[in-house]
């Protein structure tokens, strides 16, 4: 008795329907990264550091997922630690890795960010770099934040000790399952110079970086620049001082070939 009442869907009316769902997806699939960026229960200290790192937008460059097994290295205190742990939620795990003096650096913060959060699915390791113990075919995505230029950097005064680099590469190459990411950001160096501005500056050299990974079997997959900044020089350190937090920075995603 409907029949005579209900009008056919036009094409317009569908395009826009379909287009609605689609944006739906869209939104949905984006919030698990601003969800975890809201949660409940961060740090002043976090929430103040999140303006300057675009986390949410970082984690969705990299494609980290619920379920996934991520390897957070020199993570320190684990500020990214304690966010991939939300995204990747109950089936999935976070291994935060530092070596000891990375621990010490950080005044072992990590253990009360893994005990006031009830970060169940966090897990942290004192390693070697030279042995990290990470397995083959263990993890779904490696995150580097800001470190990789430390495992060129050499203080004896500090306890940190020269790093066989292609030796690390190669851990994280075996660590990673075929297809798994790299996230990888850093400050950027002057162009040329190589790892040298790591001892002094604590920068490295963007085409260098990259160069590391190609050479380690890693394939470019995409990069941002979004916290480029063209008013930095490039010859000051990044850590203390005035440019604290207004160095340029490139990120840069990779991959371990899926076969």
């Amino acid at each position: 008795m409907f029949a005579g009442t209900i009008k056919p869907i036009t094409t317009t009316a569908l395009f826009v329907l379909l287009a609605g769902a689609a944006f739906s997806v869209r939104v949905h699939a984006n919030d698990i990264y601003d969800a975890a960026v809201a949660h409940a229960g961060r740090s002043a200290a976090d929430l103040k550091r999140d303006s300057g790192e675009n986390p949410a937008e970082m984690m969705r460059l990299a494609g980290i997922k619920p379920g996934m097994n991520v390897v957070d290295v020199l993570a320190a205190g684990g500020y990214y630690s304690e966010l991939l742990s939300y995204v990747v939620g109950p089936k999935g795990h976070v291994l935060l890795l530092n070596n000891a003096a990375y621990d010490t650096f950080s005044n072992n913060s990590w253990r009360e960010r893994i005990d006031a959060h009830h970060l169940a699915n966090v897990e942290h390791r004192t390693v070697d770099m030279a042995a990290m113990g990470l397995g083959d075919a263990t993890f779904d995505a490696a995150w580097i934040n800001k470190a990789y230029h430390d495992l060129y950097w050499v203080s004896t005064e500090d306890g940190w000790p020269k790093i066989d680099v292609a030796s690390v590469l190669d851990q994280i190459a075996h660590a990673l399952k075929p297809g798994g990411i790299v996230f990888l950001e850093d400050h950027s160096a002057k162009p040329g110079t190589g790892s040298s501005a790591a001892q002094d500056l604590h920068r490295i050299d963007e085409a260098y970086m990259r160069k590391d990974f190609e050479t380690h079997g890693f394939e470019f997959v995409s990069k941002s620049d979004v916290f480029r900044r063209p008013d930095d020089a490039r010859d000051q350190i990044t850590y203390k001082g005035p440019m604290v937090g207004k160095t340029d920075r490139f990120v840069y995603v990779f991959r371990k070939p899926a076969k």
